[in-house]
């Protein structure tokens, strides 16, 4: 919706033949994109962090401008300098002139930037209860990765390790991220790119302690980050816990898993607690999916079939004589069991020879892994020190870990986490920062639109934003001169409702746009 305050009337005798409009830019990312970023209260907070010193642009408006780049279509600093600033109205909205944004500015904003990290999380977890009530006694922890282009030999993290974006070839970094329940981030830290998932969490947690206070926590974390170290450390320091475990800890409850006693908890889904005497107080949650029942038998159906297929084929070769090599087949089959490692277990594979001679391949199935297989497809086993009885919860409070996976995939496909040009440490370590306060507003964003009944889809309202312009229309009058008036494009019907179920007010004119955005801003805080 627009502002409505009434502006006196001004007349002129214009010819409409030569009215034109120039400067079209973009406007309703970056009013979205603002209003977030001082709904969060995130430019109050860096006024107080970076007073202003000689500067004639105050560090908290650069770090603003690389935010909501990040934030609405990430760009590098200089394209960001050279292309995205000019092509928006930012320089109406936050009064910093296109000649003062360069990306020698920008870069210095980084480096203003990162030492202020810790501070900002603390921030950000007192602006959650403020605006959405978050509660922290749950925290989801996950781990990815992210690469680099280029040697970055002057950044001592940087190493070759497992990749989850499929570039092994690059050097990268890890990161952990913790969010809440409902998906917020929390904190992060960055890690060498060759660390093991397993061994982050204890640091995590110390970090986690050390720079936001011990409180009573519940640790919910993937079966990859986990060991039995990681647990026992937990406990010591009295932590309660909620983790994944390996698939193969299913064996010691296979008497329970053909029990027909399970508690459904939704469409297609069952689950029941369970104890195990090895393990003294901790609890089981066994739980089965008929959805990833049927994903996991197809799988498993589809490498049998080629397996056996590629296994027959190396003994046809063998009775053919094409094949007499023992190393040689070895490595064959060796390559292809390698490569269809859900299907391995389930053959077993036997030279024959006559003398030294190699005449064929005997491929036998064991019909006790077939059979194991199919008693635990889809079933999978948490494990848990909390007292909680009832295993409904326990299971939903571990399925909100897919809220950090979702985080890791904003950040690397609408914010532009990967891949990394900066080659110098501190500047890799500003440019994941500005990425996490990207996300945080976009998280933000998800759930501002959950509380006014908007759904969580923020891609389709930044969409639905993104049509909004402002532009520069000239008028000519009969005295033979110009008038130039820098306006708003309407928005849509539809866009006009989501900004009013928000509470945003769109601006009838632009010399009144900074106040129009002060007064959205108190009116949101």
């Amino acid at each position: 919706m627009f502002d409505s305050e009434p502006e006196p009337p001004e007349w002129a005798c214009v010819d409409l033949k030569r009215v034109r409009a120039e400067r079209v830019r973009e406007f309703g990312t970056v009013y979205l994109g603002l209003a977030l970023w001082r709904r969060l209260r995130l430019d109050g907070i860096l006024r107080q962090l970076q007073p202003p010193g000689r500067e004639e642009i105050g560090w908290d408006s650069m770090a603003c401008i690389l935010a909501l780049s990040r934030f609405c279509s990430p760009s590098s600093e200089l394209a960001i300098a050279e292309r995205w600033y000019g092509s928006t109205a930012l320089e109406d909205l936050i009064g910093v002139s296109l000649e003062k944004v360069n990306d020698d500015r920008l870069y210095r904003a980084l480096d203003k930037l990162l030492p202020h990290k810790d501070q900002l999380c603390v921030h950000l977890q007192e602006r959650y209860a403020q605006w959405f009530g978050t509660r922290f006694d749950f925290l989801f922890y996950d781990v990815t990765s992210t690469y680099f282009e280029g040697m970055c030999a002057g950044n001592i993290q940087a190493r070759r390790g497992y990749s989850r974006d499929q570039r092994p070839d690059c050097v990268q970094v890890c990161i952990g991220l913790v969010v809440t329940r409902e998906g917020l981030p929390v904190a992060y830290e960055v890690f060498d790119g060759n660390r093991l998932d397993v061994t982050t969490l204890e640091e995590m947690v110390e970090s986690m302690e050390r720079k936001y206070g011990k409180a009573q926590r519940i640790w919910v974390v993937d079966r990859g980050v986990v060991s039995e170290a990681n647990l026992e450390f937990l406990r010591e320091r009295g932590a309660k816990y909620i983790v994944g475990t390996p698939r193969s800890m299913l064996k010691a409850f296979e008497h329970e898993l053909c029990e027909k006693e399970w508690t459904k908890v939704e469409p297609g889904v069952e689950v029941k607690l369970v104890r195990h005497p090895e393990y003294g107080e901790e609890r089981f949650v066994l739980c089965r999916s008929q959805g990833r029942r049927e994903k996991e038998r197809q799988m498993l159906k589809r490498q049998k079939e080629r397996l056996r297929e590629k296994l027959e084929q190396i003994g046809a070769g063998i009775r053919a004589g094409r094949l007499n090599d023992v190393a040689q087949a070895a490595r064959k089959i060796g390559r292809w069991m390698g490569r269809y490692t859900r299907a391995e277990m389930l053959f077993d594979v036997q030279f024959i020879r006559n003398g030294d001679r190699l005449t064929d391949l005997l491929i036998t199935e064991k019909p006790e892994r077939t059979t194991w297989a199919e008693l635990t497809h889809g079933s999978y086993l948490l494990r848990t020190n909390l007292v909680e009885e009832n295993p409904d919860e326990l299971w939903r409070a571990y399925m909100n870990l897919t809220q950090a996976e979702n985080a890791f995939r904003i950040s690397k496909s609408d914010l532009g986490l990967r891949p990394v040009y900066h080659q110098k440490a501190g500047r890799v370590q500003a440019h994941i920062l500005v990425c996490f306060l990207a996300l945080v507003m976009w998280k933000c964003l998800e759930q501002w639109m959950n509380t006014k009944g908007l759904g969580t889809c923020a891609r389709r309202l930044m969409a639905a934003f993104r049509m909004v312009h402002c532009m520069d229309v000239v008028l000519s009058t009969r005295e033979d001169r110009e008038i130039r008036l820098r306006v708003i494009g309407r928005p849509e019907k539809h866009v006009q409702l989501l900004a009013q179920h928000l509470g945003l007010l769109f601006p009838n004119r632009p010399k009144r746009i900074q106040n129009v955005v002060a007064k959205t801003a108190l009116a949101l805080s």
